[in-house]
């Protein structure tokens, strides 16, 4: 009797497996003679996780539109800025959520295809948004007596029609038919997608993530700075707080660009060297860790916030605790 075996590949259902010694069969759950009530439920633990990443993910940074959405104070353009990437990152959760739902359940590719995109174009919105955060932060330190102009708002709005715009424009590529459901040679490491449409989100995000390292060593060079003329000022030494939270703000700069490299650089650098052949564990291992990222940006972006800290207490508890209301901002909070 021949032995069955379950392959798992990303963004498919479990396939069933026949190996006998006369050959190899294989077979879809969907091509089984049983009925679907008799068959076994085949769930990859690896997407367990991703939906359970995007559970998190959508909890956490559903928290954070809602403040911003209900609290009139938070219109500032960096608090626009930051309720695009946590909308963006909520939408990316629920994304992953309606993937694994329909992988298991509808098992259709239309629905695959839906879900996919609005994966990529979330994604896609929420690198955009750090990058758009990036600049807004560079905005505000080297045109720091211009920055609140009405200028700075209009290209604030323009920045989010564009990162949005684009978006959707690649959430939309697999739907209108940049897909390999027809070819399956032509696959990536994530399927349907193309290998051609994920080296070309794969460039981009490399070009991206130079572009914000060159804007993160120009917001240092400016702080240091800024930081260097209070010292003259004021006679500081080097080992006087004011040099102690400086050197904290260019550590946290660090950590931002650190943990958005170490979420995303496996699977870039990982989907333009491999292709559907390869084996999927590799593909998770590093789409996991990619999927952290949205988990993380609350925590960087938002919760860190003094503003925003405020509005959530006052959502949760309806006060404000003195330390948090009278805590006087640091070159840390950059």
């Amino acid at each position: 009797m021949a032995a069955l075996h379950v392959k798992y590949e990303p963004g498919r259902p479990p396939q069933v497996f026949r190996d006998a010694r006369t050959g190899l069969g294989t077979f879809s759950v969907e091509d089984s003679p049983l009925p679907p009530s008799q068959l076994p439920l085949l769930v990859n633990p690896w997407d367990i996780v991703l939906c359970s990443s995007g559970t998190l993910i959508a909890c956490e940074n559903a928290l954070v539109v809602l403040v911003i959405w209900q609290n009139p104070a938070l219109r500032a353009p960096m608090f626009l800025l930051i309720g695009s990437l946590a909308l963006a990152d909520l939408l990316a959760g629920l994304g992953l959520v309606l993937h694994f739902t329909c992988a298991y359940l509808l098992r259709s590719d239309s629905a695959q295809l839906l879900t996919v995109g609005l994966v990529v174009a979330s994604l896609s919105a929420s690198v955009f948004s750090l990058l758009a955060i990036t600049v807004d932060r560079y905005l505000s330190l080297y045109y720091a007596l211009t920055y609140n102009s009405e200028r700075t708002a209009a290209f604030t709005y323009t920045m989010l029609v564009l990162l949005w715009g684009l978006s959707l424009c690649l959430g939309l590529l697999p739907i209108t038919g940049v897909n390999c459901l027809a070819e399956e040679a032509s696959c990536s490491v994530v399927r349907p997608l193309t290998k051609n449409n994920v080296a070309v989100l794969s460039v981009s995000f490399l070009l991206l993530f130079g572009l914000m390292l060159q804007l993160y060593v120009q917001i240092c060079k400016i702080v240091m700075r800024h930081a260097h003329q209070i010292a003259l000022q004021h006679h500081f030494l080097a080992a006087t707080p004011h040099y102690v939270t400086t050197r904290k703000g260019v550590s946290t700069l660090a950590i931002i660009l650190g943990t958005f490299a170490a979420c995303w650089m496996p699977f870039t650098v990982y989907s333009l060297v491999a292709d559907y052949t390869y084996p999927p564990l590799y593909t998770y291992a590093t789409l996991v860790p990619a999927t952290y990222n949205s988990v993380i940006n609350p925590v960087i972006y938002a919760f860190r916030n003094q503003e925003i800290q405020k509005a959530l207490w006052l959502v949760c508890c309806g006060c404000v605790p003195a330390r948090v209301a009278h805590r006087a901002r640091t070159p840390s909070d950059v």
